[in-house]
């Protein structure tokens, strides 16, 4: 077929792993250096790869869905002539799919280029028997499910995020210390957070931190993570880089368009790598109370605040205690506890609380 040029996964990227989210050429089709060719998304960015020479897209080897570990190839780019050739008429994921649902590739019509089965032909032909009523076929998980059920197979990000969970988890022993906060404040109170934030870290510098076996290493900047929601797609964590330098009006300034850019999938690799602590603003979705997990290792902690309700409290006024209608929310700092103690989380939780309230309403 003569000299073939590989496609490759990047050797760095930013997550616990990537998987191959969209082919955006054709086996077939000339290509030039530097075309986009491929999508690989990880839990926290979607990346393009690029064609690495001019050519012909001769072959596809992992499709939708299969993992893409850094420098795996993901296909070959071969000569004119060699886009003319016969490419292998299964690929990998064709052929781990034909060994899941059990049943040949060659028994079903493909629709990819040339008539070859793709991923999504066997995908398609598996749920037609099953909904066909033919003989229970084998399942990706040798179930058989639940009568009256539905399988909704996963998205890379979802299997991403749940794999990044659990190795956090495994990886670090958490203890959640729970306060409450009054929010009277104006602006966007995410902004308040992170100034907030920024001042506890002052305070307590251990918390911007991360763990090593050998020592516990904290930064001069502090850069913090903020998490996104994607609706069903998942979350991503864009980071507010050196926050101890912003104002309170470019921080929200900052925070308007990494929002902006996250629901409309335009952020960069630089926009979600470096961070040192992260927030996860879990109350917008009218959760009162959660206690996080740090889904950003090696992080020391990560932040959680719950939802904003008008209760009534007491609150001393020129001496004499008044019964007032305040806007209020549960914040928690969750910790790593190798790294950090209770009267790190208790101190920190305290300052942040003091400098939040003390703005005025």
């Amino acid at each position: 077929m003569g000299d073939l040029i590989d496609i490759q996964a990047p050797l760095e990227q930013e997550g616990t792993k990537a998987v191959v989210r969209n082919w955006l050429r054709e086996i077939g089709e000339k290509i030039k250096s530097g075309d986009p060719l491929v999508e690989l998304e990880t839990d926290k960015v979607t990346q393009e790869v690029a064609a690495p020479a001019d050519g012909v897209l001769v072959e596809i080897l992992m499709r939708n869905g299969d993992d893409a570990r850094p420098g795996a190839v993901l296909g070959r780019i071969g000569s004119e002539l060699a886009g003319g050739e016969d490419a292998p008429h299964y690929s990998p994921a064709v052929r781990r799919a034909a060994e899941e649902y059990g049943f040949d590739p060659a028994t079903i019509t493909g629709t990819g280029r040339d008539g070859r089965v793709t991923r999504a032909d066997m995908d398609r032909a598996f749920a037609a028997r099953q909904a066909g009523g033919t003989s229970p076929e084998p399942r990706p998980d040798g179930g058989r499910g639940e009568p009256g059920s539905s399988r909704i197979p996963h998205s890379s990000m979802r299997a991403a995020i749940a794999e990044h969970m659990l190795n956090s988890v495994m990886t670090a022993p958490h203890v959640t210390a729970v306060f409450e906060a009054d929010f009277s404040v104006n602006l966007s109170y995410t902004a308040y957070i992170v100034l907030a934030s920024v001042a506890a870290m002052r305070a307590v510098p251990e918390v911007n931190s991360r763990w090593h076996e050998d020592a516990l290493e904290t930064f001069d900047d502090i850069n913090i993570g903020v998490g996104i929601s994607l609706g069903g797609k998942g979350l991503v964590v864009p980071v507010i880089r050196r926050a101890q330098n912003l104002s309170l009006a470019e921080i929200a300034a900052l925070l308007q368009d990494l929002t902006t850019r996250a629901r409309s999938n335009a952020l960069s690799r630089a926009d979600v790598t470096g961070g040192t602590f992260t927030i996860s603003n879990h109350g917008v979705s009218g959760s009162l109370l959660a206690t996080p997990i740090i889904i950003n290792q090696p992080q020391s902690a990560i932040l959680g605040v719950g939802k904003l309700d008008k209760r009534v409290v007491v609150r001393e006024v020129d001496g004499i205690d008044t019964i007032q209608i305040r806007p209020m929310a549960y914040v928690s700092l969750t910790i790593d506890h190798r790294a950090l103690d209770g009267h790190h989380t208790n101190a920190w939780l305290t300052e942040f609380v003091r400098v939040l309230e003390s703005w005025p309403s």
